[in-house]
């Protein structure tokens, strides 16, 4: 972990394309994170394009109201090689995000036709001082990341017909 970034790497047993349709699609963030704290999307729409707004539905025990939402804004899209947002909200309700200067990053390097190194970068360097008084960075543990590629293995797997893992 470097100051302001952590950042953790897996081989996933599936061709590029296929981790990046995953991460795309926001309805496997849920089952994809490592914390638990991913709920549900409240946009279904697969990510295609920079400047595009997925919203979540998140909880946290230690946020003041326990459930609340997020709004994600695609800043990376390189089909199939780097995917990444800056998590925000809405704070007022009327549609005028506020982002905090935190992102996701996945980067995919294919090292075989079925075979992808992905790394996985959580980056709080554009964090202003005001944030940090109250959010200490990063705020999960790093088990998180391990944890949360282990499950994008799983959801980028190729299946049998019979939807069992294929040996590998």
């Amino acid at each position: 972990m470097d100051h302001e970034n952590v950042s953790a790497t897996l081989m996933v047993a599936a061709p590029a394309a296929t981790v990046f349709t995953v991460l795309a699609d926001p309805q496997t963030h849920a089952a994809m994170d490592g914390t638990g704290r991913v709920q549900e999307p409240l946009d279904r729409e697969p990510l295609s394009e920079v400047g595009q707004v997925f919203r979540m539905n998140m909880y946290h025990p230690d946020h003041p109201d326990g459930n609340y939402q997020t709004a994600n804004k695609l800043h990376v899209f390189d089909f199939p090689r780097a995917i990444g947002w800056y998590t925000g909200y809405d704070p007022k309700g009327d549609g005028q995000l506020e982002f905090g200067g935190w992102f996701w990053r996945y980067d995919l390097a294919p090292l075989s036709l079925s075979q992808t190194e992905v790394t996985l970068t959580y980056d709080w360097s554009q964090v202003p001082q005001r944030i940090r008084e109250y959010i200490n960075f990063p705020p999960f543990g790093p088990e998180h990341f391990t944890d949360s590629l282990r499950h994008l293995a799983a959801l980028a797997a190729p299946t049998t017909p019979s939807g069992a893992s294929e040996p590998t």
